[in-house]
């Protein structure tokens, strides 16, 4: 009987959480469908996304791209997704252009939050905010060079979560009728990732990441204080951890250059399950979203680490990170 109550307990907050989260996001998604079907009526999305389209063609997708991405650097990842359904029946992307649409998503998402986040633990907004925009493009001209030179993923993306295609050309009320499905599948995404996160733990799985991840943590230079934020990071993302990130810091028990080395890891490569089972269902590849996150991600902080031991400390004082305020402030 305990045990039944308490997989009913278990799946109500399962539940409760989905709901929650939803509705957040939905405040957000909402007037963002709106938006887009208008300037798809008025014919101006071309417009809006010229001033991106250079950036875009940097990493091979088309200009147009530009708003999803957009999207999701001033939301979140789920905004730029409805963004991108809205768009990609317009726009068929490949598997590879996916991918790396995907993976400069989850480099450079949410920058107001997680930005603040980060700033509220010390590291200096300017040089995260840059890192991670610089760190998108970067990775997103990497993968388009390795996908196009060995000729991988030129097939089309296959899109798990579409839009109600009887929605489309007709009229506004199908329209609707299809935009609300599209939400309720992503209510339906929330749920299945909140349970299989919350699986994950029961099955100590994200420990054995702890335990794998340490050991890499501190040969790139984060102490052991500030390994296990770190994971934490890695694994349920800033914004999930974004309480204990600046509880902990703000403690003053973790060095300020660990701080620093640590949230600038997370800031590139945070949520290694839960976001890139997101992108996955949008026709992204694991060898980009996962994979190739995650190694472009240590890479960086490992020369940020060799190039921060030979700058003036001052100078890292004034344009990298700074102690954080006390709680108390």
């Amino acid at each position: 009987m305990s045990k039944t109550y308490s997989i009913i307990t278990e799946c109500y907050d399962i539940l409760k959480n989905s709901v929650n989260v939803s509705l957040s996001l939905f405040k957000i998604m909402i007037p963002i469908v709106i938006a887009v079907k208008i300037l798809q009526e008025m014919n101006l999305i071309g417009y809006l996304a010229t001033p991106l389209s250079p950036i875009m063609k940097l990493v091979g997708l088309p200009g147009e791209m530009g708003l999803v991405w957009a999207t999701a650097m001033i939301n979140n990842i789920y905004s730029g997704l409805v963004v991108f359904l809205s768009l990609a029946k317009d726009s068929p992307l490949s598997a590879a252009q996916t991918t790396i649409l995907g993976t400069m998503i989850l480099v450079a998402h949410a920058m107001p939050v997680e930005l603040r986040v980060v700033q509220s633990s010390g590291p200096r907004l300017i040089f995260q905010a840059i890192i991670r925009f610089v760190g998108a493009l970067t990775i997103g001209m990497i993968l388009n060079s390795i996908y196009g030179y060995f000729d991988l993923l030129q097939g089309p993306a296959h899109i798990i979560l579409t839009p109600d295609s009887s929605a489309v050309h007709k009229t506004i009320l199908m329209w609707a009728l299809g935009e609300i499905k599209n939400l309720i599948s992503i209510f339906c995404i929330i749920t299945t990732l909140l349970t299989l996160m919350k699986i994950l733990s029961k099955l100590r799985i994200l420990s054995a990441a702890d335990f794998l991840l340490r050991p890499l943590l501190r040969l790139m230079g984060i102490g052991p204080k500030a390994s296990a934020l770190t994971v934490v990071g890695l694994t349920m993302g800033l914004s999930y951890g974004g309480g204990l990130i600046i509880h902990e810091t703000k403690s003053g028990n973790i060095d300020k250059k660990d701080v620093f080395y640590s949230l600038t890891l997370m800031g590139l490569c945070h949520s290694l399950i839960e976001d890139t089972f997101l992108l996955l269902m949008i026709g992204g590849h694991v060898s980009g979203l996962f994979w190739g996150r995650l190694i472009f991600s240590i890479v960086v902080v490992a020369i940020l680490v060799q190039i921060t031991k030979i700058i003036p400390e001052n100078f890292c004082d004034k344009f990298l990170w700074s102690v954080p305020k006390n709680l108390s402030a």
